[in-house]
């Protein structure tokens, strides 16, 4: 009980500490955990640090110190100093990481972490249902449990409900723990919760044990935690908690709770402290006298003084360093490693873009047993004793047909339809050493899994400093050119992922190049968008014979297609079959044009780039996204910038309308950039 009085006082006045030094400027932002430390330190007592896994949110102070984080690094990362170890530096205080205790790192939005946590324990049903993984793997256990928190505000995000529906759904060792303080920032629980009370919403949930405590009372806390974590240790399926607690202080430093809490009410609260109930407790028991008791608070009040000295002594990281760990340090994709195209042979009748991606999933899941391939009807059949008597799905374009029937429902699976739920387990398979091979069914609707992409998948090794990453593949079909695709199945939008630090972006033009590109992405180390377009999926002029098992293209190395000599096209997918129509056309009149596939959009070959702008000296980039901030302008610029000198021209751009991609035939031609205008684009550069 001493123990347990300790850790709750620690974690408030290491709060205290860091408003302290909020105040005089030697910190940057501050955000506390102050009246949630029962719980916590409850929660902390009945579970295993480097054993379990651990997704907290930023009021989880006391649980971190349960489970081994010293003051001093909780310090570290409050002074933004390169020993911090939750990020090196790089997060904001009580942002919670800690490779060696399995706390991962942690961001600021609320809620992803949940569908993470979810993937993090399916990793563990899948070990368990994989008998090829259990030597390929470690740090697994069949007892594990994967601890997760919220606030009682991030029960309103959607993924928050994806994730409890795919938890019991498949029966994981999951802890909800909701800590909930009746406030998200300055909105009550009864206006962000209907009926103002999240453990009732919940109740239908099938396999899901739901615990209610006081979570301002240490030993009421410690052994609800007890039943939630013992219920998931035997495997019986997810527990929820739902504990009631307070908040002491403002929701953080840059928020006043006196603009919207009125003093009676911050006074109730005040009388449920739960440092002031388990002192008082403690007393009253005969634990401990007044005089021992603080005896002890000086003790830890010295532990954190000497602490705060070192860590304000500490350095902060070099600013050379701060584009280390964008990308992994160990595997280079771009390298020759990963580059045997030249000579390799070709054999069989030649296959479609869609038979070359298929074979490569094939071949890769015979070669690795952590290979998972999961999304929306890529299975052939989920309900398994129908398999022998139908066709079978594959994917709605068939891709992934006949992988269920190869390797069996524990590595090919359907998902809900929920694409945030797809790359949010995706992203803690991949944590724990999984491959996760997911498929988004159309690039109009990832747009609920943004979140996941930009905020967690791209940056998660950078933002701990690469002592966590999530290296996975998400397989997109993109794209226009398909009669009656229209608004929401023929969009484009590349940039908009190209910009994102952390991600590889890829988009072959035929089916030798999506075969070799795919093996790549996904024996490579970082997580990759890897665009397929539909509209060459099944194209006749872009099959090929197969290539070996072990066939792979780099990264960052652009094909030049076609050799010219008086003008360049820079361009990638379904533009590269129209301008070779256009520069055959153009070569009638005299014109000498060379092609340059890109393959990959980040990174790009710039140097292939450069090399055929010096030898023709004029230059266009053709793409199907929309002209105006698409991503042809960030390669005419930097040719602007850094080939002006030789350039006869100003560099063109042929590319889509401002506008969506329209249902009728007539107007989709007039949107998406055809052989005409390409062709059109040649002629006048020509005559520049």
């Amino acid at each position: 009980m001493l123990k347990i009085y300790r850790t709750m006082y620690l974690s408030r006045k290491l709060d205290d500490k860091e408003i302290q030094m909020k105040g005089q400027n030697r910190i940057f932002f501050q955000i506390s955990g102050a009246g949630h430390e029962a719980i916590l330190v409850a929660a902390g007592l009945c579970l295993k640090p480097g054993y379990d896994w651990f997704y907290p949110y930023y009021r989880d102070r006391a649980l971190c110190l349960q489970l081994g984080m010293t003051p001093l690094e909780q310090l570290l990362q409050s002074v933004g100093a390169e020993a911090d170890p939750a990020s090196h530096g790089r997060q904001m205080p009580s942002h919670w990481g800690h490779k060696k205790l399995n706390i991962v790192s942690q961001s600021s939005p609320t809620g992803t972490q949940l569908l993470q946590a979810v993937g993090c324990a399916e990793a563990g049903l899948r070990v368990k249902l994989i008998k090829d993984l259990k030597k390929r793997v470690r740090n697994f256990r069949n007892d594990e449990v994967v601890y997760v928190s919220l606030g009682d505000g991030t029960s309103s995000e959607g993924e928050f409900w994806e994730a409890l529906n795919t938890a019991c759904n498949l029966r994981l060792p999951v802890v909800f723990l909701c800590e909930d303080n009746g406030y998200a920032i300055s909105v009550p629980v009864e206006v962000q919760t209907a009926g103002g009370d999240i453990s009732r919403l919940v109740r239908g949930f099938p396999n899901l044990f739901i615990q209610r405590c006081d979570g301002t009372d240490a030993l009421e806390s410690l052994a609800v935690m007890r039943r939630a974590v013992d219920n998931c240790r035997k495997n019986r399926g997810p527990s929820f908690v739902h504990a009631r607690v307070i908040r002491p202080y403002s929701h953080s430093l840059s928020d006043d709770e006196k603009l919207y809490r009125s003093a009676e009410e911050r006074t109730a609260d005040a009388e449920h402290d739960p440092l002031k109930r388990f002192g008082s407790l403690l007393i009253n028991e005969g634990v401990i006298d007044e005089h021992g008791l603080q005896q002890l608070k000086d003790e830890v009040d010295r532990e954190i003084n000497e602490a705060a000295d070192q860590a304000l002594a500490s350095p902060q990281p070099a600013a050379e360093t701060a584009t280390k760990f964008v990308y992994s340090p160990d595997v280079d994709p771009t390298s020759k490693d990963f580059d045997n195209e030249a000579g390799a042979e070709l054999s069989g009748n030649p296959g479609t873009m869609v038979d070359l991606i298929n074979r490569c999933l094939l071949t890769e899941m015979k070669r690795d047993p952590r290979v998972l391939v999961f999304g929306e009807d890529i299975a052939d059949c989920s309900r398994e004793p129908s398999l022998d008597k139908v066709k079978g799905k594959g994917g709605v374009f068939k891709v992934t047909a006949n992988l269920q029937r190869e390797f069996g429902s524990a590595r090919v699976f359907n998902s809900p339809l929920a694409e945030a739920n797809i790359v949010g387990r995706a992203i803690g398979l991949a944590t724990r050493g999984l491959k996760p091979v997911v498929e988004i069914q159309f690039f109009d609707y990832i747009w609920p899994a943004m979140h996941q992409i930009r905020n967690e998948l791209a940056v998660l090794r950078w933002r701990s400093g690469n002592e966590f990453s999530a290296p996975l593949v998400m397989r997109v079909p993109v794209g226009g050119y398909l009669k009656g695709g229209a608004v929401y199945h023929s969009q484009s939008g590349v940039s908009i992922f190209t910009q994102i630090p952390g991600l590889r972006v890829v988009y072959p033009s035929n089916a030798l190049d999506a075969n070799g590109l795919l093996r790549t992405a996904i024996r490579c180390d970082d997580p990759v968008l890897f665009l397929e377009h539909k509209h060459l999926y099944r194209q006749t002029y872009n099959k090929s014979p197969y290539p070996p098992d072990d066939f792979m293209i780099p990264f960052g190395k652009a094909k030049t297609v076609r050799a010219g000599a008086d003008i360049s096209i820079i361009t990638y997918g379904a533009l590269v079959q129209r301008s070779l129509v256009a520069a055959r056309q153009a070569e009638q009149q005299g014109i000498s044009v060379e092609v340059i596939d890109l393959r990959t959009m980040s990174p790009y070959d710039w140097n292939a780039i450069a090399e055929s702008v010096k030898k023709t000296s004029r230059v266009i980039v053709a793409h199907e996204d929309s002209l105006s901030w698409g991503y042809g302008a960030e390669i005419a610029a930097r040719i602007s910038d850094e080939l002006f000198a030789h350039l006869d021209a100003p560099v063109r751009r042929v590319a889509a309308l401002d506008t969506f991609v329209a249902y009728a035939p007539q107007l989709e031609d007039a949107i998406l950039p055809q052989v005409a205008d390409v062709l059109e684009a040649i002629t006048e550069l020509h005559g520049y």
